[in-house]
């Protein structure tokens, strides 16, 4: 069949919808980006925060309608959203034929099967805590010249906004050989960047192996050739150790780039969040990582308008965001979830302050964001490009202080041709509040 597929959320179900694609493509099927050609449609939905469940909902009603009026015979629905919501779908959308659980998106090929068949209606739900197992190469849709490797599901911290652990299950660690062999043929395919995610990567390795087994993850995959960068991301400060930061300072293909969330900084929001966590120890985190690793970018992601903050502990975030100029920041409003225990928390915060403050902090960080653009002209950095500018000698490319989707770009002027995931070496010569401008360094030239 020809299937249309929707890949919503996060990094992490991109790596799901991915290894569904080969699933797919391995048993017959093809793929097209035409709504109105495609005979089957599947939707890997995510529900994290509400804006999220709003577009997988509007995402799912709409692709219902080409049943009506398309080609279309078959949906599927699958992800988070069918994991919290399968009830609701299956009686509310009678277009939808299948939904899928978060642990079983290894049978899509199956469930496919079934419905061809004539059997709709499928429901397929497991154990959260198995571990999908896909033999199949998956497909990358990145452009192929990075790729996220998912080193583990799931979630044992439970804080107390977040609902991922009861659509995810415990945390279970994809088995290190696993993880090696995808990444080589991940390589052999012309991958140079992969950037490690999992809802924490710092504790990878505990459920298997009896501890944190990351540092040693990231010393083989150093060794695979054909891999240039890898980047860690979603790292929980308490569990960031000495060992975790020395490998990071020694091995050249690491960036030198941290994702951290740390979601605030008043101790007593922090306690109520569930995290493990207080501001003395992430002053001490911070400044160990930017003592050991002088250059290191360090990207966090903060929640405005928990229950119960004040306006003094919104200046407190905001004062501590003005001190530690992190180079990289993201801010959510809180999105109450049901079922998690902090929706019925007391003192929840008007939805309009929750925003007035979240437009403050970014209102902050884009000033220091500007700034720290500023600094880098001059500089010569390390480049990997991924496309062009349409009619124009100009490029588009990244720094290892920036990934894919969330972070800036670097536009490089280049007389010589290059291609995507070329590495070359730019010095930076312009800022454009979060983007640097920059030319081909010509060694020839001297």
């Amino acid at each position: 069949m020809r299937i249309l597929f929707v890949s919503l959320g996060c990094d992490k179900n991109l790596v799901d919808s991915e290894k569904m694609l080969g699933l797919l493509r391995d048993d017959g099927h093809t793929f097209t980006d035409e709504e109105t050609e495609a005979e089957a449609i599947v939707i890997n939905t995510c529900c994290f925060i509400n804006d999220a469940k709003e577009e997988s909902v509007n995402t799912i009603l709409e692709m219902a309608e080409y049943k009506k009026s398309g080609s279309c015979r078959i949906l599927i629905v699958t992800g988070c959203m069918a994991q919290r919501y399968k009830k609701e779908i299956m009686d509310e959308i009678p277009e939808v034929d299948a939904v899928l659980g978060t642990s079983t998106y290894d049978e899509i090929s199956t469930v496919m099967k079934k419905v061809i068949g004539g059997g709709g209606h499928v429901q397929c739900f497991h154990d959260l805590n198995a571990l999908p197992e896909v033999k199949s190469e998956r497909i990358v849709t990145t452009g192929g010249h990075y790729a996220f490797l998912k080193i583990a599901e799931g979630c044992d911290k439970h804080c107390t906004y977040c609902i991922i652990p009861s659509l995810r299950g415990a945390y279970r660690s994809v088995p290190m050989e696993q993880l090696e062999d995808e990444a080589e043929k991940l390589a052999a395919r012309g991958v140079k960047e992969l950037i490690l995610v999992a809802q924490e990567t710092t504790v990878y390795g505990k459920d298997l192996y009896g501890e944190k087994k990351l540092p040693e993850l990231l010393r083989k995959l150093c060794r695979i050739p054909g891999i240039q960068w890898i980047r860690i991301q979603y790292c929980y400060p308490e569990e960031i150790t000495d060992e975790l930061i020395q490998v990071i300072g020694e091995e050249e293909k690491i960036c030198h780039y941290l994702d951290m969330p740390i979601q605030h900084i008043n101790d007593r929001i922090l306690k109520r969040m569930g995290r493990r966590t207080n501001q003395a120890q992430l002053r001490e985190i911070i400044g160990k990582l930017r003592e050991r690793i002088p250059d290191i970018v360090l990207r966090t992601t903060l929640i405005s308008g928990f229950p119960g903050e004040t306006e003094e502990d919104h200046e407190e975030l905001l004062h501590f965001v003005d001190e530690m100029e992190f180079e990289r920041l993201g801010v959510f409003a809180y999105s109450a979830e049901e079922d998690t225990p902090a929706a019925s928390f007391e003192d929840q915060v008007p939805q309009e302050i929750k925003e007035k403050r979240r437009d403050e902090i970014m209102e902050l960080q884009q000033d220091i964001a500007f700034a720290k653009c500023e600094d880098n002209v001059g500089v010569f950095l390390e480049v990997m490009i991924e496309g062009k500018v349409a009619d124009e000698n100009v490029y588009v490319g990244r720094t290892y202080m920036d990934a894919p989707n969330v972070d800036g770009l670097i536009f490089v002027n280049s007389e010589a041709e290059l291609m995507s995931g070329d590495f070359v070496k730019v010095q930076v010569t312009g800022a454009l509040e979060y983007d640097l401008i920059g030319e081909v360094y010509d060694e020839s030239a001297k």
